[in-house]
């Protein structure tokens, strides 16, 4: 039975992230950390997909993962930058199985610029059976190992490989998100759960007000403070249980999320320098009114082109909108015999 709790925080998270793209607002990173979200309900249900089916989880993961991201990469991106005269190196075909920073050029660079949180993804599913035993023997440390890396990290200043960073900086989530599904976080106390992300949130804040970066506050730019502060909205989000009614749009917004977050970029991309081209406004209240139209309604048209290979990848029936419900056939109802006495009165006659 679907959570419709999660898909309620899925779904936010979504949103989150296409209007932070479009609007830069460094206010949104705090109010909602949705990339550290998105890998803790991602965790979650890797961890409920290998006690299901074992390491096979695996392969249902990467298989629900993939296909969306070769449509875009693999159809379009990769044979247009070939077409703009980029020379074929075998790097390119990393976009089929992104471990490390495929290689992009030209217009793609900054389209395709969203592809890490996808490379971060098969990292995290193909390690978690082997954190996931880890994770039950010993959770608590287990949970912290990130965090203590990622403090070496930065109070260090030493160089490592952006995954390595992006494992460490989004790793703690991950891990919550198994605490979720073991049910970790329902045997705490209220009081003692408000308290740890009372005081995570607290020195997540401080180390963001005295650390701020290019962006100002923007947490992208502090991983301390990113992490502090999104494990204590990770703890109280997910400590959490509501009931949530099912809704039409929630279903087409988990159903359509990784085609959305990976199509989005690329039109606003699109957008933007159409906008710059024309001498549009891009900023303020005109500027944003107008991108966000033009971004929806291309984004409309995208999922409609490429959004059911979601489907596909996930076992459903393809759909142009999702949730919606099929007609239940109605079998005629059988004609009634007579009974026995009816049969009995009806010789006599």
């Amino acid at each position: 039975m679907r959570n419709r709790y999660l898909d309620l925080l899925r779904a936010i998270a979504t949103v989150r992230v296409v209007i932070y793209h479009l609007t830069g607002w460094a206010a949104l990173t705090i109010v909602f950390p949705a990339m550290s979200v998105m890998f803790a309900l991602a965790g979650s249900l890797m961890a409920a997909s290998l006690d299901r089916f074992g390491v096979w989880a695996v392969e249902r993961r990467l298989r629900r993962l993939l296909p969306s991201l070769w449509v875009l990469a693999l159809l379009i991106a990769v044979p247009a930058m070939l077409i703009a005269g980029t020379p074929f190196d075998v790097h390119l075909l990393l976009w089929g199985f992104p471990l490390v920073d495929p290689e992009a050029t030209g217009w793609w660079m900054e389209s395709l610029s969203h592809a890490w949180y996808l490379r971060d993804f098969l990292w995290f599913v193909l390690l978690s059976p082997l954190a996931l035993p880890v994770f039950r023997r010993i959770p608590l440390v287990a949970v912290l190992v990130p965090y203590a890396v990622l403090l070496v990290l930065e109070l260090t200043g030493a160089k490592v490989v952006n995954v390595a960073h992006d494992l460490a900086l989004y790793g703690g989530a991950w891990l919550l998100g198994f605490a979720h599904h073991d049910g970790h976080l329902r045997r705490v106390p209220r009081k003692v759960m408000i308290a740890i992300a009372a005081a995570l949130a607290v020195a997540g804040m401080l180390w963001v007000v005295t650390h701020p970066g290019p962006r100002g506050y923007d947490l992208n730019d502090i991983p301390i403070g990113n992490a502090l502060w999104s494990a204590a909205f990770v703890l109280v989000a997910l400590s959490c249980s509501p009931m949530v009614r099912e809704h039409r749009v929630l279903t087409v917004l988990n159903s359509r999320a990784l085609s959305i977050y990976l199509w989005h970029i690329p039109i606003l991309v699109a957008v933007t320098q159409f906008g710059e081209r024309h001498h549009l406004p891009i900023t303020g209240p005109v500027g944003l009114g107008w991108r966000f139209a033009a971004v929806v309604v291309l984004l409309g048209v995208a999922l409609a082109l490429a959004g059911w290979v979601e489907d596909v990848a996930a076992g459903r029936r393809p759909a142009l909108l999702p949730g919606r419900r099929l007609p239940v056939p109605v079998s005629p109802a059988p004609a009634r015999l007579p009974d026995a006495d009816g049969q009995v009165a009806a010789s006599r006659a």
